[in-house]
């Protein structure tokens, strides 16, 4: 791939990146959430086009317009979430569109015979006739291996195939990987696991920015190298040099021996009045998990939680709000808004009862503190009978923050506060989050962007497969998160 270019609206997502895969090769494509990894490998896998740029394989220029072009030139993905049907059998999936038939009916005897040679050949053993929701996730990958081999693939590109894998499915995984490199296959492996980047591949490419970085020998190379190419452009936004969280503040949350699924294991923190609490980490750190099941919307299996020294049991959002925890999700069109609703009515959801009459709501009141906040929070929209969804990013972040500040909660949880907002309206959301702060609320951002951790946080946790694995004061570098972001425990 040579000089490939792809623009999104608004965004020029790739900038002349160029990459290359030799037969039989694992090849690694790193770099931070929102480098291009992903849609580079969306265009070789005929997802996306190229808007200019060459693509050589096997020494002939292609252009792939659809997956199916470049299934049928033998280059195939598998993503991160799994794309597997659930009600139908191993063989089915494999076969999927391509079945054989026997007059009218579908030959099951043939695709089982031959879903079973395909699964013998990696050495797995896996019943070609089992639903694929009675696998394991760790299964469910091995079985989208081998509908990728079943079209005679020379090119496999696996993105994040060991994020939901037991260690013992990963080293399945590895043994399946090694077979199909002695048989000429070329993988392309994302991942942000430095670890199995050393273990497993022969090169590591890096991407930053939407551009190509540099391409290293894996045996060559050491982990610091690999860090400082992901991390190296220039922050624009200044970090954060001291804490700004008043000397011996209040504890207002504390958390202790938090579990909640593969993705929360044993976390513990805390909270103190008027401190930004920053978590930082990879994809599937468990950061987002965290908050949920520190707010209610997923179930606990153990730990403590205390607000203001006293316990307190959490075990359903309405719970949480009751304690004084708001929560601004990550998706904030599915979880924190009511796009069909106005201004007003999604500034007031949190807190109706504080509205409403005997028969009626209080509109009156309505209008007033929604009028309040509109104002307070500069949200620009024509009026508070606005819907939201006519609203930009930044202006919906603001009325999601409005919902919260009219309940009057003390300990808020940003949850990607700026994802989907452009420049300008970042830096009002941050200002916000100071101002906030200043106030004597409590707040804790998770982000997937160092600079904006870096530059919001008194103090960052930071969490890898589930744990948290340290912690960092304000004026830690990017550096220092990330090597922490890659510490399995």
């Amino acid at each position: 791939m040579t000089g490939i270019s792809k623009s999104f609206p608004g965004v020029k997502a790739l900038k002349k990146v160029s990459f290359d895969l030799n037969e039989g090769e694992v090849h690694a494509l790193m770099g931070e959430n929102g480098a291009g990894k992903s849609t580079l490998m969306k265009i070789l896998s005929g997802i996306y086009t190229r808007d200019e740029g060459d693509i050589i394989y096997n020494g002939e220029s292609i252009h792939l317009k659809s997956t199916r072009d470049a299934q049928g030139k033998g280059i195939c993905m598998i993503h991160q979430e799994l794309q597997m049907m659930t009600h139908l059998t191993v063989a089915e999936n494999i076969f999927i569109g391509r079945e054989k038939m026997h007059g009218i009916f579908l030959d099951e005897k043939a695709i089982n015979t031959m879903a079973k040679n395909l699964l013998y050949k990696l050495g797995l053993d896996i019943d070609p006739t089992e639903l694929v929701g009675n696998l394991t996730v760790g299964k469910q990958q091995m079985v989208e291996i081998v509908k990728a081999i079943s079209f005679e693939s020379k090119v496999l590109i696996l993105d994040e195939p060991t994020a939901a894998l037991s260690d013992a499915e990963i080293a399945a995984l590895f043994r399946v990987m090694h077979d199909l490199k002695a048989q000429g296959v070329g993988m392309i492996y994302i991942s942000h696991r430095l670890d199995e980047i050393k273990q497993i591949t022969d090169r590591v490419s890096v991407m930053r920015d939407g551009e190509y970085v540099g391409t290293l020998i894996t045996e060559e190379c050491t982990d610091d190298q690999i860090v400082n190419m992901m991390v190296g452009r220039t922050i624009f936004e200044e970090p954060k040099a001291v804490s700004n969280c008043p000397p011996g503040a209040p504890v207002v949350l504390e958390v202790e021996g938090m579990n909640a699924g593969k993705m929360v294991r044993d976390v513990s923190f805390n909270l103190r009045k008027g401190e930004i609490l920053g978590f930082a980490g990879l994809m599937g750190a468990g950061r987002t998990e965290t908050a949920r099941a520190l707010f209610g919307a997923d179930i606990k299996t153990s730990g403590k939680i205390k607000v203001n020294g006293k316990p307190v049991i959490i075990n359903k959002p309405q719970d949480a709000v009751n304690v004084g925890i708001g929560y601004l999700s990550e998706d904030r069109k599915r979880y924190g808004l009511a796009l069909g609703l106005s201004v007003s009515e999604n500034s007031v959801m949190a807190n109706y009862n504080a509205f409403s009459g005997v028969l009626f709501v209080k509109q009156g009141q309505i209008n007033k503190i929604s009028e309040k906040y509109v104002d307070k929070l500069e949200t620009k929209t024509p009026s508070i009978r606005q819907l939201v969804r006519n609203l930009s990013g930044g202006n919906q972040q603001k009325v999601v923050i409005a919902k919260w500040l009219i309940r009057d909660s003390q300990i808020l949880i940003f949850d990607e506060p700026t994802r989907g907002i452009d420049v300008g309206a970042k830096s009002e959301i941050y200002k916000l989050i100071y101002e906030l702060a200043d106030e004597g609320k409590s707040i804790i951002v998770i982000s997937s962007e160092l600079p904006e951790v870096l530059r919001l946080a008194d103090r960052i946790i930071v969490m890898c497969e589930g744990h948290i694995t340290g912690e960092l004061p304000a004026g830690s570098t990017q550096e220092e998160v990330m090597i922490l972001a890659h510490k399995r425990i």
